[in-house]
């Protein structure tokens, strides 16, 4: 037995692993679509091993050849399109149809070639590494945000898979693949291709799945720190994300503000209309709020009926601007989800002060907001006034005699 044997064994053993662990993923996790596909092209991984077995028991078998050379072709494929889903990019099925069917065609007219021919090896491996571009070009696609240490490895991985393929057209010109088919797997040539296809077997199937166990996680998290009525971060992942936004704030000085803002009259919604209507009057304020702040925000509801803007980049007269255009858009909402009962909303605003933190900064703004609902609601109290408000009350009263006449 040839040292290319034994690591074809492997290949077949590695590859029946990952597509089971795919599988395995695809089952138990939300990100079934993608794992589903990369379960394929392992299981057609798997499968190309296996008729790399039976080719040397055999004589010339154009059919099987051809065969053997779709399978590895297809399963790149699927992998492609995986690699799509994971990435929420369109998967490009024209390219990849395209490919195939000419790639195809182009094996069987090169069937009779010289088999050490670097033109047909080319041919050959050809495809195979156009497969290898496509995946890069997926993955360029995809927002950069989405492009972590391990999606810059993997690009790396599927750049070096390309560069290898047209390497072994031209060490297969080199070398010789064998005078048949048959004789192929005895050969140097194909210890040294079956034992770079090993590597990247295993660092692809290693970076795919790690890559999918975080998304998991990170689908975990947003799940647990999402408030599932309004849509927004529940207060474990306001205060989480703004912690973040506050040190960044500080580090570069960047001007920001807190709204805080309350629904008035929230309790006799739910006793007047029932707990239905009180639901829909949340979700509709969320997504009065969300549409009215910058995309940059991080938007929370705290609980109940309160509600937490963090806007970074924000004057308090932008920021009182923004709360009043809140106010007058959830107020117009009135007719439409609580016929009879006027909804209207109370918020306070307070801007970032140098060296402070959310705790303090959300006092601040708890202070305005109680300011607003202690003066009548509806309406938007700013920390400023308050804190001119409680200084003014502060300053001692002069006597009536020292008073000018």
């Amino acid at each position: 037995m040839s040292a290319a044997f034994f690591i074809l064994a492997i290949n077949v053993c590695v590859a029946g692993i990952f597509a089971t662990a795919f599988a395995v993923v695809a089952v138990t996790t939300r990100a079934a679509i993608s794992a589903r596909w990369l379960s394929a092209a392992y299981g057609m991984g798997a499968l190309y091993a296996v008729l790399e077995f039976l080719l040397p028991l055999h004589g010339p078998m154009p059919v099987l050849s051809v065969a053997l050379f779709t399978a590895f072709l297809l399963a790149e494929g699927l992998m492609v399109i995986g690699l799509a889903w994971h990435y929420n990019v369109p998967p490009p099925w024209r390219v990849l149809l395209g490919v195939v069917l000419v790639s195809v065609l182009v094996n069987v007219a090169i069937l009779d070639m010289p088999r050490q021919s670097l033109l047909r090896a080319l041919l050959y491996q050809g495809p195979y590494a156009a497969m290898q571009v496509i995946a890069v070009v997926v993955m360029l696609a995809a927002p950069p945000a989405r492009r972590g240490a391990l999606d810059l490895l993997l690009l790396s991985l599927y750049t070096i898979g390309a560069m290898q393929f047209l390497a072994k057209a031209v060490l297969s010109s080199m070398l010789g693949p064998g005078a048949t088919e048959q004789d192929y797997i005895t050969t140097t040539y194909a210890a040294i291709s079956q034992a770079s296809g090993a590597v990247l077997l295993v660092a692809h199937g290693l970076l795919l799945l790690l890559l999918l166990v975080r998304a998991s996680m990170e689908e975990m998290t947003t799940r647990s720190e999402t408030d599932t009525l309004s849509g927004l971060l529940n207060r474990r992942g306001f205060e989480g994300r703004a912690e973040k936004m506050l040190l960044r704030a500080h580090r570069i000085g960047l001007p920001m503000t807190l709204l805080v803002a309350d629904l008035d009259h929230f309790k006799s919604i739910n006793d007047n209309h029932g707990h239905a209507v009180g639901d829909r009057v949340i979700a509709a304020f969320a997504k009065v709020f969300k549409s009215a702040v910058d995309h940059r925000s991080v938007l929370g509801r705290l609980g109940g009926e309160e509600f937490a803007a963090l806007v970074p980049a924000s004057t308090l007269d932008a920021a009182q601007a923004l709360a009043h255009g809140v106010r007058q858009e959830f107020s117009a909402l009135s007719g439409t989800l609580t016929p009879g009962q006027r909804l209207s909303v109370s918020l306070g605003v307070a801007p970032l002060r140098s060296g402070e933190g959310l705790f303090e900064l959300m006092h601040r703004a708890d202070g305005a907001l109680y300011q607003a609902k202690r003066t009548g609601r509806d309406r938007v109290c700013t920390a400023n006034e308050v804190d001119a408000a409680e200084a003014a009350s502060a300053m001692p009263v002069p006597p009536e005699d020292a008073l000018p006449d």
